[in-house]
């Protein structure tokens, strides 16, 4: 296992396990498997909607004998409707009751917009509507919601907390005013988004770096927002790689985003791609090869919330330019 360490020697294991999109009745199981696999990263979401069943799986390999709580890293999220500081750590709180833990290593803001509050009774987690109707969003300084965050650490719900989906602008912003540094950023970073600038910009501030959605358009075709065309995995420059070093394209993948210096966070509800996704350290990259892979960068994001937005909920939320 690979990890980041922080200034404070704490350290983040890599790769992690990514949990948007597994099905709630698969995810206790998942979550157990992938830490006897030997996963310690886990990386959650209230708008996921399935922490109640990480928090299983979490319980049971405990009670497995397979770890314990110290041995494992876990990310959590302020949702979009939880910005204003009244509401920050209420939401916080709901995520450690859900996944049964008593404090989190890791709280990010998950999408720098503010959406209209949803009390937890009314809808939980709200998404992106709250019932059929798309919320607007509401003026809320992300400064405010990031000093609400910064009172999560202090009263001991987090360890650290970061930002997520925000560019090199708007972190130089935030790092101006926080009083507690952001300690990580998560944004989508794969071969077609190689994010260079952005990524450079983080490790000279020592920020640490998590990639979603390694794999770029993999995620995204069941939900109609990627085309096989799209597809990274398929691409000949991986499939050549992967061939010289008897290896498939998504190890590939994952350990050109590692020797990066980025924590890729992939997904999977499959066993066999769980120990796939995590038998990466048996093998290196040349650097001609980082680069060819790197040569690949079309700019192409798959998670933009200025079109599934409008296309989905009829609604324009843009964040990037």
């Amino acid at each position: 296992m690979s990890a980041h360490l922080f200034p404070d020697g704490s350290a983040l294991p890599s790769p992690g396990l990514g949990t948007w999109k597994i099905p709630d009745e698969l995810t206790p199981q998942i979550v157990h498997q992938a830490i006897e696999a030997g996963y310690r990263h886990l990386d959650c979401a209230a708008d996921y909607g399935n922490e109640k069943f990480v928090g299983k799986g979490i319980a049971s390999a405990i009670d497995a004998g397979l770890c314990t709580r110290d041995d494992l890293w876990v990310t959590g999220k302020l949702w979009n409707t939880y910005h204003e500081p009244q509401h920050v750590r209420a939401a916080c709180e709901r995520t450690l009751a859900d996944l049964g833990l008593e404090q989190l290593d890791l709280f990010l803001i998950h999408f720098p917009i503010a959406l209209e509050f949803v009390p937890f009774d009314k809808m939980y987690p709200p998404g992106w509507t709250a019932g059929a109707e798309a919320m607007s969003p509401i003026k809320v300084p992300y400064s405010d919601t990031w000093r609400a965050m910064e009172e999560l650490v202090d009263a001991g719900l987090t360890k650290k907390i970061g930002v997520s989906n925000i560019g090199t602008a708007m972190l130089r912003e935030v790092l101006s005013y926080a009083r507690i540094k952001p300690a990580l950023l998560q944004v989508e970073i794969h071969p077609y988004l190689c994010q260079n600038n952005l990524l450079r910009f983080c490790q000279e501030q020592d920020v640490a770096v998590t990639a979603f959605s390694p794999f770029g358009a993999d995620s995204y075709l069941p939900l109609g927002m990627a085309t096989e065309s799209e597809r990274l995995l398929a691409n000949p420059v991986l499939e050549e790689i992967a061939k010289a070093h008897g290896r498939t394209t998504a190890q590939v993948a994952l350990r050109w985003a590692m020797q990066r210096g980025t924590i890729p966070i992939p997904k999977t509800q499959s066993p066999e791609h769980l120990c796939e996704n995590f038998d990466l350290f048996e093998f290196t990259l040349t650097g001609e090869e980082i680069a060819a892979i790197s040569a690949l960068d079309q700019h192409k994001r798959f998670n933009d919330p200025a079109v599934f937005g409008e296309q989905a909920f009829n609604t324009f939320f843009p964040i990037f330019d």
